[in-house]
């Protein structure tokens, strides 16, 4: 064992954390409970620390993403059944198949406090199976079961078999047929259509022949305080005004995207009116706010909002237009705001008789992406990736390219099967993305992703293949906001939209808590957010805060909706440990390090690896619309993030100094071979 282990060390129960993880060895069927100190869980928290850790220690570099030496991790947030709100995420965590370095991904529903409530923080799977198989776990039993049936089965069908089997309190993550056949786009399924979709895990799961996880817990972990920890939720859920209705439309949210363009001077964007979008629309609410602002990607990366998708158009995709098929809201565990949905579409030509409520990155993915403003198609395809168990961003990022390349004749009907791509051609937009989720045809060069289809096809593809370091980026255009630019470009994951922002860091107010965050603007207006000067400082912490909220299970959305999230106070309450606001932003600090330095163990230094396609940053510069003759400095903002992250630009390994600040002596001796002698 290593030093992420103790021997002696006695069940956490009572502070937050179950003090326990589980290994399966699928190859040999073996599982083991390991017990972790206390002193872990104050360094690294749990959820994306303890993934990060526990793979950092125990993944032999150069290994195949694919192959039996990979480890899958599923690891619940510390706070997760704490009685805080917010706090059902979880993070699922492996080396990428798709950028071949550090790989997670953040999902909620309600498999992390089912999987808590087992007695572990997490779960690893080491190996593979020679068959397909589930592992069903609660708090008393580990099951590896045959999964033969199940193989070849969508990811929905998949669930329902498992709960009928398993009962009412079992919740299942598992893949559709995009990971059972390897796609580098595939993600992995919970709740009837939450997806852990980025970083190609699902396709990590699949190569282990690993159908599905079970779990069907019912012993809480607790907490130190449980009074105190009550208080702090009532107050902090009275803060949140929740018994006042949101009354917004869609033309009101359009209009806003189109002041937000046209204005010289920024409007900070309140919490409050995050909260109330979100309850009323869920994230389908900035659809057509996003596509007028220039928020939104547009045609492939190429086009303008305002201009190819007005807001005409962006509105019969967006929040209005959507809610009308809603039949109840959803919200993941311990959500107040529930901007989740379940749907039914009665009319149209394809009926559904439920499925979630599509996302804005849907939504923007299959439509303003593609100029598809077709509401029917895009329900079509939410069910068809939901069930099929893959990444809807980077699915219809690759149908964009894909249509770019048919419009170059690049490639033509011979390679499609007859099939005439065409931007806004729904139909076809439809079968091309059954045909990637199946691999069949065509669909098996795309699925994928764009880099490598282009790498396939030839013939200039890789023009019109937008992707960071492999990864297809999120509906988020870094030219409304540099930050954006900044996470897409060096972040572990290239290519998140969800990892920081300028926005962000305005909405969360995050100079309130934290004395770093008050060294940096703490309103960004419009005109700054498209200049790229002094902006490394704000992202930096703000990505540290994300790592702190991943470590603790914390939904993004959650911190932007005002109420002035008590985080430090709930984890002390969970925990009894007596850390200040900055200790714990250190610790998503220290997170954050382990995690770039996973990748450059693995020989890859984001500043020379995940540079974003040129259109991503406006080279060539756009000749109309918000972002006249604008181009980014990219290169000027990745060196100024390097150097507020204390890394070297040539090697991209972080100082030695800074490191043994951050008592990260593992990395030191992992980056620094020298270090040991």
């Amino acid at each position: 064992m290593n030093d992420t282990t103790s021997k002696t060390s006695e069940n956490g129960s009572g502070n937050g954390f179950c003090g326990k993880i589980l290994n399966v060895d699928l190859s040999s069927g073996t599982p083991e409970y390991e017990s972790l100190e206390e002193s872990f869980y104050k360094k690294y928290l749990s959820g994306v620390g303890l993934g990060v850790k526990v793979l950092w220690d125990r993944i032999k570099p150069g290994i195949d993403p694919l192959g039996p030496e990979n480890i899958l991790g599923f690891s619940t947030g510390l706070l997760t059944d704490t009685n805080s709100l917010f706090t059902g995420r979880f993070m699922v965590v492996g080396k990428s198949p798709q950028t071949g370095g550090w790989g997670d991904s953040n999902c909620g529903g309600n498999f992390s406090p089912a999987l808590k409530r087992c007695g572990v923080d997490a779960i690893f799977f080491y190996g593979a199976s020679e068959k397909p198989v589930y592992v069903y776990m609660d708090e008393n039993t580990i099951e590896i079961n045959d999964a033969s049936e199940l193989w070849g089965q969508d990811a929905i069908e998949t669930e329902n078999i498992l709960k009928e089997k398993h009962g009412k309190r079992a919740q299942v993550m598992c893949i559709g047929p995009a990971g059972e056949k390897l796609s580098l786009l595939a993600g992995i399924s919970t709740d009837g259509g939450r997806l852990a979709g980025r970083s190609g895990l699902g396709s990590v799961m699949g190569s282990k022949k690993l159908k599905a996880v079970v779990v069907a817990g019912k012993q809480k972990a607790g907490v130190f305080d449980k009074d105190q920890m009550a208080e702090l939720t009532k107050a902090y859920r009275s803060r949140l005004q929740l018994d006042k209705e949101p009354k917004l439309s869609d033309k009101m949210l359009g209009f806003g995207g189109k002041m937000q363009r046209i204005l010289p001077f920024g409007v900070r964007t309140k919490g409050g009116m995050v909260r109330d979008l979100f309850r009323q629309f869920g994230t389908s609410g900035t659809t057509a706010l996003s596509a007028e602002s220039g928020d939104s990607p547009i045609k492939n990366w190429g086009g303008i909002g305002c201009k190819d998708f007005p807001l005409e158009r962006s509105q019969k995709i967006g929040a209005e237009t959507v809610i009308k098929y809603q039949v109840k809201k959803y919200g993941c565990f311990s959500c107040p705001i529930r901007c989740g949905g379940i749907m039914e579409i009665k009319e149209g030509p394809y009926p559904i008789s439920e499925m979630h409520k599509p996302e804005y990155e849907t939504l923007c993915s299959f439509g303003s992406l593609l100029l598809n403003d077709d509401i029917f198609s895009i329900f079509k395809i939410n069910d068809m990736v939901n069930r099929g168990g893959i990444d809807s961003i980077s699915c219809g990022a690759t149908v964009a390219f894909a249509i770019e390349c048919f419009e170059n004749n690049i490639i033509t009907e011979a390679d499609t099967g007859g099939l005439k791509l065409a931007w806004g051609n729904s139909a076809a937009i439809i079968k091309l993305t059954e045909m990637i989720i199946n691999r069949e045809g065509i669909g098996d060069t795309l699925a994928d992703g764009v880099k490598r289809a282009a790498e396939k096809i030839g013939k200039g593809a890789t023009e019109y293949a937008v992707h960071c370091g492999g990864v297809e980026p999120g509906m988020h255009d870094p030219k409304f906001d540099n930050g954006q630019a900044i996470s897409y470009y060096c972040d572990a994951t290239p290519g998140r939209h969800t990892t920081a922002a300028n926005l962000y860091l305005e909405i969360q107010e995050l100079e309130k808590k934290y004395s770093r965050a008050k060294k940096v603007p703490s309103f960004i207006t419009r005109k700054e957010k498209r200049r790229c000067d002094n902006k490394a400082e704000g992202i930096a912490v703000n990505i540290f805060f994300k790592m702190l909220m991943d470590g603790a299970g914390i939904c993004l959305f959650g911190t932007q909706v005002g109420g002035e999230m008590p985080i430090a106070e709930w984890l002390n309450a969970a925990t009894g440990w007596e850390l200040s606001d900055d200790d714990y932003l250190v610790i998503g600090e220290r997170i954050n390090q382990l995690r770039h330095a996973f990748n450059i163990r693995e020989g890859i230094n984001p500043i020379k690896d995940f540079k974003p396609h040129p259109r991503v940053y406006g080279d060539p510069p756009q000749e109309k619309g918000p972002f006249k003759k604008l181009t980014l400095d990219i290169d000027m903002l990745a060196e100024s993030y390097y150097d507020t992250m204390n890394w070297d630009v040539t090697t991209g390994k972080a100082n030695k100094n800074y490191l043994e600040r951050l008592d990260l002596k593992e990395v030191i001796d992992g980056i620094y071979p020298e270090s040991k002698a």
